[in-house]
């Protein structure tokens, strides 16, 4: 009787120690496809970053954030600084009676033409989004910053987009 007990306990631990291992291998199999799926998302993620990355250095390729050359031109201490003075020195012009004056169409059908986006390329050159009521525009102004003493702005080009 002992004997058949050991057995059927043998036989029992058996069938069990082969159930555990087939459930474990297909835990096994579908972490291993769950791990594969999760590589695949990565890559793909990581491949988006690199586009992501290679078109906002594209995109700020003319901008003076990233020209050397433009920032020694503004002592590399004082940059951020004359920066702002000179954006502020174009949205200080927007108070004017007629409006901006580096926007040379002045009033248009009772609104006054706004600087309201500046992009600074480099230590020369600006580009500036304007609006006038339903109209708007882009205006590239080139500038002349000398520290302590007012910049002088002189306006280029001027596109006019009609109202949408």
């Amino acid at each position: 009787m002992k004997h058949k007990a050991f057995f059927y306990l043998f036989l029992f631990a058996s069938v069990l120690l082969v159930l555990f291992y087939a459930n474990n291998k297909n835990m096994y199999k579908m972490e291993e496809k769950k791990l594969d799926i999760a590589h695949k998302r990565i890559d793909i993620v990581r491949d988006s970053l690199k586009q992501a990355t290679k078109e906002f250095n594209e995109a700020n390729y003319f901008s003076i954030e990233y020209n050397n050359d433009a920032q020694e031109y503004f002592n590399y201490k004082n940059i951020d600084r004359s920066l702002a003075l000179i954006k502020e020195e174009i949205l200080a012009l927007n108070h004017q009676e007629n409006g901006n004056p580096l926007v040379p169409y002045g009033v248009m059908n009772g609104n006054k033409c706004i600087i309201n986006k500046i992009k600074i390329l480099n230590h020369r050159w600006i580009v500036a989004d304007f609006y006038a009521g339903d109209l708007h525009g882009e205006v590239m102004i080139k500038y002349i910053y000398t520290e302590g003493k007012p910049t002088e702005f002189k306006t280029i080009e001027t596109v006019l987009y009609t109202a949408q």
